[in-house]
């Protein structure tokens, strides 16, 4: 699903500012949200607007907030849906035990969080007219990566776009997201920042890689956040949004991209594979 507003004109030098926070009662500049801040703000804030997105699979709400300091948008979604069997429409194979569910964005979030990746937007539970959903804050004023591709946008930093685009590569194939491909599930802001969002479809039990090969090289930091990365922190970070055999297949993912790092640092040299 994207969620981009028109792409801004000379995105490279912008200096886009991506959680764009109206004054309500006052003019001025405040500042982004982020962290528990963020969080607190999407749990608590009252909701004064509700519109379709009018994309996605997932039928998402753009909401607008304030508490009364400040206001801005999020993303509502509340799909929780389990099939034995799925079928396609599209020419995707059926899949055996489909999950889509909106417990794997606040999954997504707390993980990210956890290994340090900085990936995934400010996302939080709340329950909206009696209805439990995860709501994630709006990314104003930046595209998708499909959009920047079709612009031609380049990234005056390449090594810094390089880490970012491994990073994401090593969070899709560790959450097992079945979207790993979709340019559109991921976003570009001012400085060319990325961000991945829609992780209602990842976490699946399979203890395998959707692609290895997509797995060529690494950030150093997050591939020891992932060496360290133990059951009972996981479950704790992830508790009421998956399950054991969740967590399980997810270690188990875990140990293969390590060992497929390892592979790589034995042939190759730790400076051809891993990222400062």
């Amino acid at each position: 699903m994207s969620r981009s507003r028109p792409a801004p004109a000379g995105l490279a030098g912008a200096g886009v500012l991506l959680f764009a926070l109206a004054p309500v009662a006052s003019a001025g500049e405040l500042p982004a949200l982020a962290g528990a801040a963020a969080e607190e703000f999407l749990r608590t804030a009252r909701v004064i607007e509700t519109e379709e997105v009018g994309a996605g699979v997932t039928f998402p709400q753009r909401l607008t907030l304030t508490d009364g300091e400040r206001t801005a948008r999020a993303v509502w979604k509340t799909i929780d849906e389990y099939a034995p069997v799925k079928n396609f429409h599209d020419g995707r194979p059926k899949e055996i035990g489909f999950r889509d569910s909106w417990k794997h964005e606040l999954a997504a979030y707390q993980l990210d969080r956890l290994l340090g990746f900085d990936l995934v937007p400010p996302t939080a539970a709340r329950k909206i007219r009696g209805v439990d959903g995860a709501i994630q804050l709006w990314l104003e004023d930046a595209m998708t990566e499909t959009e920047r591709r079709k612009l031609g946008l380049q990234t005056p930093d390449v090594a810094a776009w390089n880490r970012q685009v491994y990073t994401v590569r090593l969070f899709r194939q560790l959450t097992h997201d079945t979207d790993f491909n979709n340019t559109g599930n991921l976003m570009v802001g001012g400085d060319f920042r990325l961000w991945a969002i829609d992780h209602s479809r990842a976490f699946k039990t399979r203890k395998k890689l959707l692609a290895e090969d997509d797995l060529k090289r690494f950030p150093a930091g997050h591939l020891e956040s992932l060496r360290r990365l133990g059951a009972q922190e996981l479950e704790a970070a992830t508790k009421g949004w998956l399950t054991k055999g969740q967590c399980a297949a997810l270690l188990a993912r875990r140990d293969l991209i390590i060992r497929r790092a390892d592979r790589l640092i034995a042939k190759h040299g730790e400076e051809a594979v891993l990222l400062p």
